[in-house]
């Protein structure tokens, strides 16, 4: 049995928003959470812990240019977008064993530009909720 403890790099992922190929990324993250709450009866502690809804969210980090590809996809607009995003983690070539994550239904939820003296470009960070996360789909 073969292990490799390498942990992937930034060079290593490679985002697909919508059919395409990000290249102008500069960050992504992704979280799912559960409403969970501790089920009290008889005595002082918990007997079980209930599960409520699930719900899924991120933010996107991409360069202006990027952007500005999504609005024109959106009619100049990204806040009527719905995507599907695949997020992957290796490098075959290298020898990786490859990670893929699937976000469905992907909305952005805000859409704000900003650049300040000094700044040599625009980066944006696109918040957004999904339908769901599947881990190595």
């Amino acid at each position: 049995m073969s292990f490799n403890s390498r942990e992937y790099e930034w060079a290593d992922i490679t985002l697909v928003l919508g059919g395409r190929d990000l290249t102008r990324i500069r960050a992504v993250k992704y979280t799912e959470k559960t409403e969970k709450e501790a089920l009290y009866a008889k005595g002082r502690n918990p007997v079980a812990i209930q599960t409520g809804n699930a719900s899924y969210e991120g933010e996107i980090g991409l360069l202006q240019s990027e952007v500005a590809a999504l609005e024109d996809a959106g009619n100049g607009s990204i806040m009527g977008l719905s995507l599907d995003a695949i997020v992957s983690y290796g490098n075959p070539s290298t020898g990786n064993a490859m990670r893929t994550d699937r976000i469905t239904g992907l909305q952005f939820t805000e859409s704000s530009k900003e650049m300040k003296q000094g700044d040599k470009f625009m980066e944006i960070t696109l918040p957004f909720i999904a339908l769901g996360v599947k881990n190595n789909a």
